[in-house]
C-alpha cells in the first residue's frame, strides 16, 4: 500500500490543477461510474488508485487491473489528498488528454457545437451531455472557456466527454476550419430558433449567460433566440444550448 507522501502520489495530486494536467498531459477521474464509463467507450486507462474497499466492490477496476493496468491500494487519508471532492469517492484513475486539431471537427459535415467564454464549468459539462445526447460528436472549446478537463467538467459529461471530438481553439482559428459553414450564434436578439433550418454544415455557438457571445458573434452568419413567455430575463447557457440543439437536430437538413 502506498504511504500518503509517496512522490507518485505526488504527481496525481498535481493533476487537480490545470497546469498539472497541461504539463502531465493527462487527467484523473473520480469514482466508479466515470470508471466505467472510461472503460466502456475505450480510453486507454493509465493507472487506477483506490481503497481496498472502493477497489473490491468496483468491477471496472478488478477488470482494469486484469488487463494489465496498475492498481495501487492506498488509504482514505491518501485517496482524500488526491480527490477533488469534498467527500472522496475512494477510486481514482489517470487517464491521458486527448485533443484534436479544430481543423478535424469540420472535414465532413455535421453540426458542431462551439462553447464561446463559458466559464461555469458544470454548464460546460452539462452542454457536453446534450450535444452527445443529441447526436452531436464534436465540440469546440473556445478561447476564455473553461478547461475541457477540469474535474467538475469531466463530472458534469458524466462520461460524454470520453466520447466526443474535443478542441481548443480561439474564434479565428475555428473561423479558418469552418470557412464555407453555417455559423448560428445563440443570442436573445436573433430570428426566433423555432423552424429555422439547419444546413448539412452548421456549426452552434453558445455563449455565457451574462457576456453573450463577446467576438465569436462576428463570425455567425445568423443569430437565434430562444423565445420565451415569462418574466424570467434569461437562460443559463446549459438549458438555452440544450434547446439549441434539438432544436438543430430537429430541423437538420439531410446530411449526406
Amino acid at each position: 500500500m502506498l504511504g500518503a507522501h509517496n512522490p507518485r502520489l505526488d504527481r496525481v495530486r498535481e493533476l487537480r490543477t490545470k497546469k498539472g494536467r497541461r504539463e502531465q498531459g493527462r487527467f484523473a477521474i473520480e469514482g466508479a461510474t466515470l470508471l466505467r464509463e472510461a472503460m466502456r467507450s475505450g480510453v486507454s486507462i493509465e493507472e487506477v488508485y483506490g481503497t481496498p474497499a472502493a477497489l473490491e466492490s468496483s468491477e471496472s477496476a478488478r477488470k482494469a487491473e486484469a488487463n494489465g493496468t496498475p492498481v495501487y491500494r492506498i488509504d482514505e487519508r491518501a485517496m482524500r489528498r488526491l480527490s477533488d471532492l469534498e467527500s472522496a469517492p475512494g477510486l481514482l484513475a489517470i487517464v491521458p488528454i486527448a485533443l484534436r486539431p479544430v481543423s478535424d471537427l469540420f472535414a465532413a459535415p455535421a453540426l458542431v457545437l462551439a462553447l464561446a467564454g463559458l466559464s461555469d464549468p458544470g454548464n460546460a459539462g452539462t452542454l457536453l451531455r446534450a450535444a452527445e445526447a443529441f447526436g452531436v460528436s464534436a465540440v469546440v472549446f473556445g478561447s476564455g472557456t473553461v478547461e475541457p478537463h477540469s474535474p467538475k467538467v469531466v463530472r458534469s459529461a458524466m462520461g460524454s466527454l470520453f466520447r466526443l471530438n474535443v478542441a481548443v481553439a480561439s474564434p479565428e482559428e475555428t473561423a479558418a476550419a469552418a470557412e464555407g459553414w453555417e455559423i448560428t450564434g445563440l443570442a436573445s436578439g436573433g430570428q426566433p430558433i423555432e423552424g429555422l433550418s439547419w444546413a448539412p454544415a452548421s456549426l452552434l455557438v453558445v455563449g455565457q449567460e451574462r457576456h453573450g457571445l463577446g467576438p465569436w458573434a462576428s463570425l455567425c452568419s445568423r443569430l437565434a433566440a430562444i423565445p420565451m413567455k415569462g418574466e424570467a430575463e434569461s437562460l443559463n447557457a446549459a438549458v438555452a444550448g440544450g434547446i439549441a440543439l434539438f432544436e438543430a437536430t430537429r430541423n437538420s437538413v439531410k446530411r449526406v
